[in-house]
């Protein structure tokens, strides 16, 4: 439109276009209850649109600053066209904007979402000023260009036009943002040269400069001289004391509050929850939901407290959040939807995962939804629907990026579509122009070995682009147990000894793999090479969350308060289980003993323990779901599935790779795992 603008000297101007064209051409897209700012505002936003036209129209030329007020009364409401055509009626009168005058059309242009036509603005002022460079500092800034922002205050600098506390907030965001620790300092030094570090605004932002760079020392320094701090001055250092794992530091700090808003209160969710503090970022959700609570959780919140019900499996509590989104209004909100998604997907439950998808309006469906949807048909073995997921986002015009194709990838995988998992891998450049990264070789590795392909995944592993780190190397050592291939297994686990060596699980792999082999002399090697470098395995565990409450088991706990009626169950579990066809698998208890010794070992395991307290505690209507730090063990999943069917319960296992979903005596992995 600018361009259009330009001519030369001799050009004759038509009729400039009168205030009543304007008004006829927004108003079938403005309701005139809202051509007044809805809060108490200074002129010239008390002040409805067709006065501040008046002015345009009654003198001829049109005072110049006249417009001023016009552009102000745009900025932010979205309102292009019609800034346009102000801008093209000042030109028209042969009026050029100043410094002042410019500043105000930036401010608008940029707002609108033109950048172009704001740095054109900005770059025809003669005599520019701190007002005029702020404007297209803000412009920058808000639109994502930090590294121009920068820029833009060197240039400023240059003229030695003074910032003021509107403009180091902005370029110290964009520092923070490109983690440009030198120039945040020299512009935290002129703050300083102009005495305005102690400026609320100022002192924020420095603060969050200083947390966002890893420097927290400096951004507590700050804090310690603010004689005034806002609330926001506290939020920040509070987040940044999160981040870096100093929780005590960060309780104290939101203790010591004098008034807390929203965000203080969000933020220690949020860093609880990155902390992996479940409890403790629940407890504190919890309350903000009392009826003295003088803060009420809003979106954010909820979307900061529902991966700590993920974290813990509390399905239970994240169902109560979901209660709570719908009592506010949040149903329809896109972002508070996937959060949930991704909530109950990982608390074992797809049914009301897809439930939640499904309430997203079709196109408000954005890629971070797709993506969720797809990852959790993924993980819980579902192939087929990760498949259909996908294509169905592709025909709704949506493009799928890196993690869709992890989530993708990952379904194949644990549902053995093989064939479809290629191709959708050899896709990736040619159609969609995605590049393949090694979490996407990982899973292309684990594809073909968990379908027996050891030999080919082990030659695919040398033609990999980059070096092949332990996701890969992993993969085809875990596979490798399955096919009892001890020569590929001994290769894959060389590789891992040296890129993760105090990963006990590898160790452990390989030595179950020895064991089962009968080979008790490796497994002795092995054992005494973990005991001599310090190497602590993992112990295994599972809980289960019953009225809110998580119950935690070891294998053999016996510090349960139910340890007896616990074990009395599982005693009488193996003859009501065998006369069904159950045939215990000693090959999973990795000692040279006795076969009864053998079997009695595996009625101890953490997952049957929770089963067994879940069976006890819970109606015959209620599903029960375990979580287990490890993979679970071939013999439990066939207990598993014997206990669904002689009980009639429906049991859902989320171990360390997959969900498991057990019911009248089948999986839902079909034993592909």
């Amino acid at each position: 439109m600018l361009r259009a603008l330009r001519s030369s000297s001799t050009t004759i101007l038509p009729e400039p276009p009168q205030p009543q064209a304007f008004l006829s051409t927004i108003h079938p897209h403005i309701d005139p209850s809202q051509t007044k700012c809805t809060t108490p505002k200074p002129f010239p936003y008390t002040t409805t649109l067709p006065t501040l036209l008046q002015p345009i129209s009654d003198q001829n030329p049109p005072p110049h600053l006249s417009y001023a007020p016009l552009f102000q009364f745009l900025t932010g409401q979205n309102f292009l066209k019609l800034g346009q055509q102000i801008h093209a009626h000042m030109t028209l009168h042969g009026l050029q904007p100043n410094a002042f005058l410019g500043a105000k059309m930036v401010a608008m242009y940029a707002s609108s979402g033109d950048l172009e036509s704001a740095v054109t603005v900005f770059r025809k002022i003669k005599d520019p000023t701190s007002l005029l460079y702020n404007s297209i500092i803000r412009a920058y800034t808000n639109n994502g260009y930090p590294l121009k922002t920068i820029d833009i205050y060197r240039e400023m600098h240059s003229l030695r036009l003074k910032g003021d506390n509107f403009t180091f907030p902005f370029v110290l965001k964009s520092c923070a943002n490109v983690l440009d620790v030198w120039m945040g300092e020299c512009v935290h030094g002129q703050s300083l040269r102009f005495g305005l570090e102690l400026d609320a605004y100022v002192g924020t932002s420095l603060i969050d400069f200083y947390v966002k760079v890893g420097e927290l020392r400096d951004a507590n320094k700050v804090f310690d001289l603010m004689t005034v701090r806002a609330v926001s001055s506290w939020n920040a250092l509070i987040a940044g004391y999160m981040k870096e794992g100093e929780i005590r530091v960060a309780e104290d700090l939101f203790r010591g509050m004098p008034c807390r808003n929203i965000v203080s209160w969000t933020s220690m969710i949020s860093g609880y929850t990155q902390n992996g503090l479940a409890e403790e970022a629940l407890s504190l959700f919890d309350e903000m939901l009392k009826e003295d609570s003088e803060v009420k959780p809003n979106w954010v919140t909820i979307m900061s407290v529902l991966p700590a019900c993920a974290h813990s499996a509390s399905f239970e509590r994240g169902r109560r959040i979901n209660e709570y989104v719908d009592r506010i209004g949040l149903e329809s909100n896109p972002s508070v939807q996937t959060a949930l998604i991704a909530m109950y997907a990982k608390c074992g439950s797809l049914v009301n995962a897809r439930c939640c998808f499904d309430r997203i309006l079709e196109n408000e469906k954005n890629l971070c939804a797709w993506n969720t949807m797809i990852t959790a048909y993924a993980s819980h073995g579902q192939g087929l629907e990760s498949v259909s997921t996908f294509e169905n986002m592709v025909r709704a015009g949506v493009y799928p990026d890196a993690i869709t194709f992890t989530g993708l990838l990952s379904g194949c995988s644990h549902s053995g579509l093989v064939e479809f998992g290629l191709r959708y891998f050899n896709s990736m450049q040619t159609k969609y122009s995605v590049e393949p990264r090694h979490e996407h070789y990982a899973c292309i590795v684990d594809l073909l070995a968990r379908a027996g392909r050891l030999v080919e995944a082990k030659e695919f592993i040398k033609k990999i682009p980059m070096q092949p780190g332990p996701s890969i190397w992993g993969a085809l050592l875990a596979a490798c147990r399955k096919s009892r291939n001890l020569q590929i297994a001994e290769i894959a686990a060389k590789e891992l000894f040296v890129l993760e060596p105090e990963n006990s699980c590898n160790y452990i792999l390989l030595s179950n793999m020895y064991a089962e082999a009968g080979m008790w002399k490796e497994v002795d090697k092995l054992r005494a090479r973990l005991k001599c470098e310090g190497i602590k395995k993992n112990p295994g565990c599972s809980w289960i969350e019953i009225k809110g409450k998580a119950h935690l088991f070891l294998s053999g706990d016996l510090s349960h308060p139910q340890s007896k009626e616990i074990y009395n169950l599982l005693e009488a579990l193996p003859e009501k289980i065998k006369a069904a066809g159950y045939i215990p698998n000693t090959s999973f208890v990795l000692h040279d003993i006795s076969e009864e010794e053998k079997e009695q070992n595996l009625i101890i395991h953490s997952e049957k323990l929770a089963i067994a307290f879940g069976l006890l505690n819970t109606n015959p209507e209620v599903v029960i779901r375990i979580t287990k730090n490890l993979r679970i063990c071939g013999d439990c999943h066939t207990v598993i599935k014997f206990i669904s069917k002689i009980y009639e319960r429906e049991i859902v296992v989320r171990d360390v790779n997959r969900f498991h979903h057990f019911r009248d005596g089948a999986c839902s992995c079909g034993d592909y795992w």
